[in-house]
């Protein structure tokens, strides 16, 4: 497949591990320049590293910022256009998941905090990469949702609320932005990644029983699915939503 990514440069939030390092990563090997974000330089400075070790003809830069913090995000996207000139992909992948339990029961402050994280900074970064570089140049954004923001499910109610309205603001934003900017979704199944920890580490072989493809997900099975989103393969693809989930939803509902 041809991406037509090389020189590209792609901004991924949340790239210090799990599913934004495998997307970075995989887009620096289609020779894209990448811009690593999340809360912690020296996480961040790590995997820069590995990605410079591994693709030397590649620019990244490790840019630290909170996804939630307005100034921090327009700091993130400035360095970003003055070291590279443009932010051609965009991938909104950081989120946050701080309560679990019946939504009922769900405090003001822990509900406020996933909203920011995983649905308004969506908006918030959207709307800056727009205004310092897509709104002329064009490109593709790329919104990490979840198959809960298609179900239901025990203890995770709220976060997969969160979740359901990315894929609506996917959608949105593919209407206002087009077409010169293309938006799409990917909802991953469980992945084994930090955030996901809870729900996979101790039952990971029950669990792999219970999906058709026999595993549960690695941050590289998305990892694929971004590259393709991003690319020239997806030219003609806005406003959907990639679900890659090993299977999962497609097993019946009675056994």
């Amino acid at each position: 497949m041809r991406t037509g990514l090389k020189g590209k440069t792609a901004l991924v939030t949340g790239a210090s591990r799990g599913i934004g390092k495998a997307i970075a990563t995989a887009l620096a090997a289609e020779g894209a320049n990448v811009v690593l974000s999340s809360r912690k330089q020296d996480a961040l400075d790590a995997v820069a590293e590995e990605i410079r070790a591994a693709h030397p003809g590649v620019g990244v830069l490790a840019k630290a910022a909170h996804v939630g913090d307005a100034d921090q995000a327009a700091a993130c996207v400035d360095a970003a256009v003055a070291e590279f000139g443009a932010v051609d992909v965009l991938v909104n992948n950081a989120g946050t998941n701080p309560y679990f339990g019946p939504m009922v029961d769900i405090d003001q402050a822990r509900a406020d905090k996933t909203v920011q994280v995983n649905q308004f900074s969506i908006v918030q970064w959207t709307g800056l990469v727009w205004k310092r570089s897509m709104s002329e140049r064009g490109g593709a954004i790329i919104n990490i949702a979840s198959v809960g923001g298609l179900v239901t499910e025990h203890g995770i109610g709220y976060y997969n609320a969160t979740k359901a309205a990315v894929i609506h603001l996917s959608r949105q934003f593919a209407l206002e932005l087009a077409p010169k900017v293309r938006v799409n979704c990917i909802a991953p199944g469980l992945v084994k990644t930090h955030l996901a920890r809870a729900l996979w580490e101790n039952n990971e072989e029950q669990i792999s029983k219970y999906m058709p493809l026999g595993r549960i997900g690695e941050p590289e099975d998305i990892a694929g699915a971004a590259v393709f989103l991003a690319s020239d393969a997806a030219s003609w693809m806005t406003g959907q939503t990639l679900v890659v989930d090993g299977g999962s939803s497609i097993r019946p509902s009675i056994a």
